[in-house]
């Protein structure tokens, strides 16, 4: 069942974000850029970057390149595409292929990487997810960016390799 977004007012105390956005199926991702980008601008960001590609297979070779940014890094990724499933499995292979190698990323990096990349079945689905301001993904998409920034700001920081973790 598809869920309204929640709207929660957050602050993001400076911080700074990115978006990499699909240039494919450019009328909904367009239409969930710019709500994740006003959610992400009423929230008084420090920085916002956006960056697009041509299309959802290309989002994690510019999200590791982002992701591993040290001085300074960002805080959150936001990564936006919808893929729309056609007669074949491709769709399926680009959807698993950016799942597994976002998820990936996330985890090797400790960098919070925001999947709002979409694979639905047809276009109805994709104004419901993506045109309506009522269940916009991007506007979710960069509630999570916000949140999952606060939450590693509470969490201790790694060691360098000269300190003892202990």
């Amino acid at each position: 069942m598809l869920q309204p977004v929640t709207r929660h007012p957050r602050r993001a105390s400076g911080g700074r974000f990115a978006i990499v956005a699909s240039e494919y199926n450019g009328r909904y991702v367009g239409a969930m850029l710019r709500a994740a980008r006003a959610e992400l601008l009423a929230a008084e960001v420090a920085e916002l970057k956006i960056i697009r590609v041509p299309g959802a297979f290309e989002i994690p070779a510019v999200a590791a390149r982002l992701a591993r940014l040290t001085s300074p890094g960002f805080d959150a990724i936001i990564c936006l595409g919808v893929i729309l499933r056609g007669q074949t499995t491709h769709a399926e292979h680009i959807g698993t292929g950016v799942t597994n190698a976002l998820i990936q990323l996330q985890v090797e990096t400790g960098k919070p990487l925001i999947h709002e990349v979409l694979l639905l079945e047809n276009e109805e689905q994709a104004r419901a997810r993506c045109l309506s301001k009522e269940h916009n993904r991007g506007a979710e998409a960069a509630q999570t960016a916000l949140a999952m920034a606060a939450v590693m700001r509470r969490l201790p920081r790694e060691p360098s390799d000269n300190e003892v973790p202990f």
